[in-house]
């Protein structure tokens, strides 16, 4: 960790709290059609129909938006009244302009860790939303690099360690999701810690216990620093 020249930091549910609207969100989705199905076949049907247009239509909450207004469709079987449709809209509307809550000692650990680093956030989602939560967020000021990606595959952190010149031993990952924060870094020979989070959307767990030792796992953003300092 003495060679660690970048520290890029996930977003959502990294910095600022994320996931809590999703769910929140999905809960209020299931009482629209709640007439048509129980609760949890819905989510479940809201689910398959967001994997399914992931590759289409990405991450965010516009995608979200999209495959919401699809199961929609296929539970009612194109039947439902448009009034529905527009309910569905106005939910992700209301997750557009949810308020930015940082997570407790982000900034504390943001402050300390800028000067002696470079320090870069790395995130995926919608180009407009994720800039829109950044600003609101008042952390761009840390920030020596943003890059909002399609997605957190080995490809696309290449391609980020490429456009910042550099190697992945000097490169430290921070973030949430295993899957999308960790796996892909370690495969390229970064470094990663794990900070987890109370709550996880069903596509970013993975049941793997890793053993490498480019890798550290966190309470809490907060303890970030002690490894660095090992």
């Amino acid at each position: 960790m003495k060679e660690i020249k970048i520290i890029t930091f996930d977003a959502d549910d990294t910095l600022w709290v994320n996931e809590p609207y999703f769910r929140e969100a999905e809960e209020k989705f299931a009482n629209l059609l709640e007439d048509y199905l129980p609760h949890h076949s819905i989510q479940k049907e809201l689910y398959k129909t967001e994997i399914n247009n992931l590759e289409l239509y990405g991450y965010g909450v516009k995608s979200f938006m999209l495959s919401m207004v699809e199961t929609i469709a296929n539970i009612t079987d194109n039947k439902a009244d448009i009034a529905l449709v527009n309910k569905a809209v106005a939910l992700g509307r209301e997750l557009l302009n949810k308020p930015i809550i940082l997570l407790e000692g982000v900034e504390k650990v943001l402050n300390s860790l800028n000067g002696s680093y470079k320090l870069v956030m790395a995130t995926k989602g919608d180009l407009l939303d994720q800039e829109r939560k950044l600003i609101k967020s008042g952390l761009e000021k840390h920030f020596h690099h943003i890059e909002i990606m399609s997605d957190k595959k080995i490809s696309d952190y290449k391609k980020l360690l490429k456009h910042l010149d550099c190697k992945p031993e000097h490169f430290l990952m921070i973030g949430n999701s295993i899957k999308s924060d960790i796996l892909p870094v370690l495969e390229l020979g970064g470094f990663a810690i794990h900070v987890p989070y109370h709550t996880t959307w069903e596509y970013e767990k993975v049941d793997i216990k890793i053993n490498d030792p480019h890798f550290f796992e966190a309470e809490t953003i907060e303890q970030v620093e002690n490894f660095l300092t090992k």
